[in-house]
């Protein structure tokens, strides 16, 4: 997996909305999250909602990538509340953004800077690291009171 440092590979991937997103026109201005996850992670599916809370509000923006087809990822969408934008890295096109990206393990996350460099990463779930990306993003990923363990991995 790419760490901190190195230099996010390019991509162009197709969004479940529609059209097509490369990382450079995503991370150009503020940079980018990108959160890579397939819809039969049980870790994907409890850490996507805390970075949709986390997206509402937050000076980066965060984008889904889905390693799934178009209809399950809306499927997943519709079941745990996901806004977020959302690119589709699928196997028929041989998953071009995870091997990039060295990925071995979902949820991975990337924060990629505005110059095409991997400032933080994070894999499975990991309370202090969506803590520290949140600082990052201006933004709280859980509210007081609430129930979250250390960790779950991915």
């Amino acid at each position: 997996m790419l760490e901190p440092g190195a230099r996010a590979p390019e991509f162009e991937l197709a969004g479940l909305s529609g059209g097509a997103r490369s990382l450079q026109s995503l991370a150009s201005g503020s940079g980018v999250v990108l959160a890579f996850f397939k819809v039969s992670c049980p870790t994907c599916q409890f850490t996507l909602p805390f970075l949709e809370r986390m997206n509402h509000g937050g000076k980066i923006p965060i984008y889904a990538v889905s390693q799934d087809d178009a209809e399950p990822t809306r499927e997943f969408h519709l079941e745990f509340g996901i806004t977020l934008p959302t690119l589709l890295d699928t196997e028929e096109r041989g998953y071009p953004a995870s091997n990039g990206y060295g990925i071995s393990h979902v949820p991975s996350l990337f924060l990629v800077e505005p110059d095409g460099r991997v400032s933080w990463t994070s894999t499975g779930f990991r309370k202090r690291d969506l803590e520290e990306l949140g600082h990052k993003l201006g933004v709280t990923p859980f509210r007081r009171g609430e129930s979250v363990p250390e960790s779950k991995s991915g």
